[in-house]
């Protein structure tokens, strides 16, 4: 009896979102391709709706938690939506083999990768699909950074979906136009993160370019130290010798993870890996080493290797 009245109210819900509120009584192409991929458990544990809001309202939806939710949220709250939708830090590198892969990949376990619990599969084919839409976090803010059409939404279902339910504020970009892009952002000094989202099919769903007068996830780690992303891999490395204490890396480094005390430091535990300060100090002191304590790089030249063997 229990579980009938479960179907009836989650038939009453996507009812009353899909055909009242997203649709327009029209079922879209995407829309079924999505609940197709989200299957049947989702569906009854409510993650299919929950994916459709996101996608379908995805700035009203960050706005809220970014503006209601997160100033009264308390750290069980905050770890708890941690897990459930959080990110991989990438450095310019590793965010342009994502929009360049050459082999399907299809990998439905990355704990090594992202360590979390949940939300830690890829599965994208070559060459992906990309729709660019507009930045959930930046237009929550009164004041915000430009430009705002940088999250670029990668594969089936979620590029479809996108460029089919906000024609007039997404747009489909080639893989050419996406690198440049991420160039770009890059050269802002903004953080390129693959992101995860159990409601998104537990899968990697996009490529943010993020920044941290923005970013509701940055600004989580900072504010909080909530664990919504990890780390790309590589830690920085000053050179004393070469540095020049200007304090340019202190100002741009996304996740406050650079000091100085006469002397200018890494704080190790705060370091990303996100390279923004390598390319953009101005006396090259900065290089980036590669650090098994940080975890696992998500290096898609490996990930392609292994599904061809």
């Amino acid at each position: 009896m229990v579980v009938v009245w479960i179907l009836i109210i989650a038939a009453l819900c996507f009812v009353i979102f899909f055909f009242g509120f997203g649709e327009k009584l029209h079922l879209k192409n995407s829309t079924i391709e999505w609940i197709k991929t989200s299957g049947i458990k989702r569906f009854l544990n409510f993650n299919t709706l929950h994916g459709y809001i996101y996608q379908r309202w995805q700035k009203e939806y960050l706005s809220f938690f970014i503006n209601k939710i997160k100033p009264i949220s308390i750290e069980p709250l905050r770890n708890w939506w941690a897990d459930q939708y959080h990110a991989k830090v990438l450095t310019e590198e590793q965010a342009e083999r994502l929009i360049i892969i050459e082999e399907d990949i299809p990998r439905q376990d990355l704990e090594q990768i992202v360590p979390y619990p949940k939300a830690r599969e890829i599965i994208l084919q070559a060459p992906p699909k990309i729709t660019i839409f507009e930045c959930g976090c930046r237009n929550a803010r009164e004041v915000h950074c430009e430009p705002t059409q940088v999250c670029m939404f990668i594969g089936e279902p979620f590029a479809d979906f996108m460029a089919e339910h906000h024609p007039n504020e997404s747009r489909r970009i080639s893989q050419e136009e996406a690198l440049t892009l991420l160039r770009e952002e890059h050269e802002r000094g903004h953080v390129h993160s693959a992101w995860f989202k159990n409601a998104m099919a537990d899968r990697f769903y996009a490529i943010c370019n993020c920044c941290k007068c923005c970013c509701g996830g940055i600004e989580l780690m900072n504010e909080f130290g909530t664990k919504m992303a990890c780390s790309s891999g590589y830690v920085s490395e000053i050179d004393q010798e070469l540095c020049i204490n200007c304090g340019t890396c202190i100002d741009i480094c996304p996740f406050e993870a650079i000091s100085s005390n006469g002397v200018t430091y890494v704080i190790y535990d705060k370091c990303m890996g996100c390279g923004v300060c390598v390319d953009l100090c101005p006396s090259e002191a900065i290089a980036f080493i590669r650090d098994e304590k940080k975890g696992t790089p998500l290096d898609v030249r490996l990930l392609e290797k292994e599904e061809s063997q």
